[in-house]
């Protein structure tokens, strides 16, 4: 990206070449890629250095703001993040009142804690229905359940009920990102999955 900037003042962040009009001359956008960045310095036209985005998954992002560096010839950008909640809220408007759906009941901001558990229920409901069939099968025929079924059935609700433990134990931010660390050895090789993914795998 550029920005145009006149007396130290940012006056419009460019995303895409265009042709511009400055000081009554008309440039084609092929100056944004065919000119050196002193030659559009000379005219008013800086690079647009990128700031850093938050993590979507733990934090959200505010717009960008940005900021002419005169001394380094740069437009710097600039990122608020702030934490997502962990814990559910009840939803309030602008007045601080309750939010209430159709049925009169509050509504309720989910944090990451519930939002995670319930990707985990989902993510272990996925694995087990793979399987049904054979439940299905047992209780209709009397077919016997293969033992590997029942075994990887068993580690599944293990590992469900693992995770949802440890979601539910992060007491701040920075125990509930470690669930998401995958875990290595001392020379930096892999040894197993984040604990918020540690489910058997499939056979």
């Amino acid at each position: 990206m550029w920005a145009y900037v006149t007396d130290n003042t940012i006056q419009e962040i460019i995303r895409f070449p265009k042709s511009m009009v400055i000081d009554n001359v008309r440039h084609p956008r092929a100056i944004f890629t065919a000119w050196s960045w002193t030659e559009l310095n000379n005219i008013g036209i800086y690079t647009v250095e990128p700031g850093t985005k938050g993590d979507d998954r733990f934090e959200i992002t505010s717009s960008p703001t940005y900021a002419f560096d005169s001394s380094n010839k740069k437009v710097t950008t600039t990122y608020t993040k702030t934490d997502k909640a962990l814990a559910d809220s009840n939803a309030v408007d602008e007045d601080g009142n309750n939010l209430l759906d159709e049925d009169g009941n509050q509504i309720i901001n989910y944090g990451l804690k519930t939002t995670w558990i319930n990707i985990t229920k989902q993510r272990a409901n996925d694995l087990l229905s793979k399987s049904d069939w054979e439940i299905t099968r047992k209780s209709e025929k009397g077919t016997a359940i293969a033992s590997a079924t029942t075994t990887f059935r068993d580690k599944v609700r293990t590992a469900c009920d693992t995770i949802e433990t440890a979601i539910k134990n992060a007491s701040n931010m920075t125990q509930f990102k470690a669930l998401f660390d995958t875990p290595v050895d001392k020379d930096g090789n892999v040894t197993g999955n984040p604990p918020i993914h540690d489910f058997p795998e499939e056979t």
